[in-house]
């Protein structure tokens, strides 16, 4: 281990090239160049191989992080792959997106000691694409096939992580998705720049050869309704996410040219992605020559913004009432932005949207931080007489997501929800109040990162295996019985 790892102390940390910012407004490719070989093994040599991995402690799927970094250094891919997979369904996903400054890489030994943490995200990434590439990743092919089926409602990162460990278990597996392409937020919701589509559909597919089938297009409720999703399989996840917007209640929030962050990066994704998009070609989502005002500061603000540059938008700004030491959103994705020239107004928050039937201007005012919520974080509060406008043709709502009414869209009123109107789980098994469904990702917990809806969908598969298998035991006894 000495001669291949602990080089902390004399290799400097070095992420994969990034591209400059005046190059990459001008597409939506990954900002990213990607480690080559020799660089992968010398930035994983970095690890410190500690006795207590803080880095494995803070990731959500608990990632055998010093150990998949020991067999890279030492050139082993085929063995890191493995041991990668084992924990995360989604490294390829886990590696470019997630925020590891505020989990794995923030945590790392060696970056609290002041060398400068381990690229863990990178390297993730260069597993799974090295893995691809040389044709290490492979269809599942379970040992044995179960008779029992599976249906997953939702083809996002929870429904797509059950999927992957219930049929490598064997289990007939089902997902039903309201979209024409499976991957949810992944596809729709995260611009190319960050994921590029091409990952996700690979995903779709490799699960789709390997015997999950896919209803696209399917919606809970019209098409099929969730009573009968339980009479067709023996068990039944719910994987939905969450999906609406939070809105501005504010004077003139209902003028046009006031747009949900969902709407508008969905629109950029299936434009991408080859699809005719009439909101995007006539201009109505389309920043292109458009004074652009984003109001929020977490991930999904950070993607607007970037969004709009890249359409040519005449002027970004970003609104948001704390100050930059306070943002929701990853710190790595606020300065991605602040290279490319978002223009980030701080300690700001919108009172008006102003204009005679589209907005020309938001009315906004000066803010300051004051004593501390429960939470801890200060509380903003208003600047007396500071109010300004800004100049805005297209204004982003990105203040976050609650769950859709689930019952009511599922025509289920049955199903129990909380009062944030998220589905109401047990937190050991995760089954719902009705027998033999279960629930799992934003659509419990709330609105939170891929990584954790991952580990949520991971476990899930777990719960109903579980489930199935005493279901199918009590079966057994009772027909001994007779």
């Amino acid at each position: 281990m000495a001669t291949r790892m602990l080089k902390f102390v004399s290799v400097d940390r070095s992420t994969p090239e990034k591209r400059p910012a005046a190059e990459r407004v001008g597409d939506f490719h990954e900002i990213y160049k990607g480690f080559i070989e020799a660089k992968a093994e010398e930035q994983a040599s970095r690890c410190s191989q500690c006795g207590v991995p803080f880095c494995q402690v803070h990731c959500p799927v608990q990632n055998n992080i010093p150990d998949w970094l020991k067999l890279v250094a030492e050139g082993r891919m085929e063995e890191a792959y493995e041991l990668s997979i084992s924990t995360n369904t989604l490294p390829e996903v886990c590696g470019r997106i997630c925020p590891q400054d505020r989990l794995c890489e923030g945590n790392c030994v060696i970056e609290q000691s002041g060398h400068g943490t381990v690229t863990i995200g990178a390297v993730e990434a260069y597993i799974f694409d090295t893995a691809w590439a040389r044709g290490l990743v492979r269809a599942i092919k379970p040992r044995h096939e179960r008779a029992e089926s599976v249906g997953i409602i939702g083809a996002g990162p929870a429904g797509i992580a059950a999927a992957d460990r219930l049929r490598r278990k064997g289990f007939q597996v089902h997902i039903y998705d309201r979209y024409d392409r499976a991957g949810g937020l992944l596809i729709y919701g995260i611009p190319n720049f960050k994921l590029e589509k091409e990952i996700v559909l690979r995903r779709a597919e490799l699960l789709a050869e390997s015997g999950v089938v896919f209803h696209m297009n399917t919606e809970i409720g019209r098409d099929v309704t969730l009573e009968a999703l339980r009479e067709r399989h023996e068990a039944v996840l719910i994987a939905t996410g969450v999906y609406a917007a939070r809105d501005l209640k504010l004077p003139g929030a209902g003028l046009k040219g006031v747009w949900p962050a969902m709407s508008f990066l969905t629109t950029s994704n299936r434009q991408g992605l080859g699809d005719a998009v009439p909101e995007f070609e006539d201009g109505t989502l389309n920043a292109h020559g458009k004074d652009v005002v984003v109001i929020g500061g977490g991930d999904t603000a950070m993607d607007c913004v970037r969004t709009a540059l890249r359409q040519g938008a005449k002027s970004v700004k970003c609104l948001y009432r704390r100050d930059r030491a306070n943002m929701p959103g990853s710190m790595r994705e606020v300065a991605h932005a602040e290279e490319e020239g978002v223009d980030f107004v701080w300690l700001a928050a919108p009172k008006a949207l102003l204009g005679e039937g589209t907005v020309s201007g938001v009315r906004s005012v000066k803010m300051r931080l004051g004593l501390p919520e429960a939470t801890g974080r200060r509380q903003p509060e208003e600047v007396p007489s500071s109010d300004f406008t800004v100049p805005a043709d297209l204004v982003i709502k990105a203040l976050g997501f609650d769950p859709e009414d689930l019952p009511t869209l599922f025509g289920a009123p049955e199903l129990g929800v909380t009062r944030w109107s998220t589905v109401k789980a047990d937190l050991r098994s995760m089954m719902t109040n009705l027998p033999g469904v279960f629930a799992a990702g934003d659509i419990v917990r709330g609105a939170s990162l891929v990584v954790w809806a991952v580990r949520d969908g991971q476990d899930a598969a777990g719960q109903i295996e579980a489930f199935l298998n005493e279901k199918a035991r009590s079966a057994t006894a009772s027909v001994a019985a007779e």
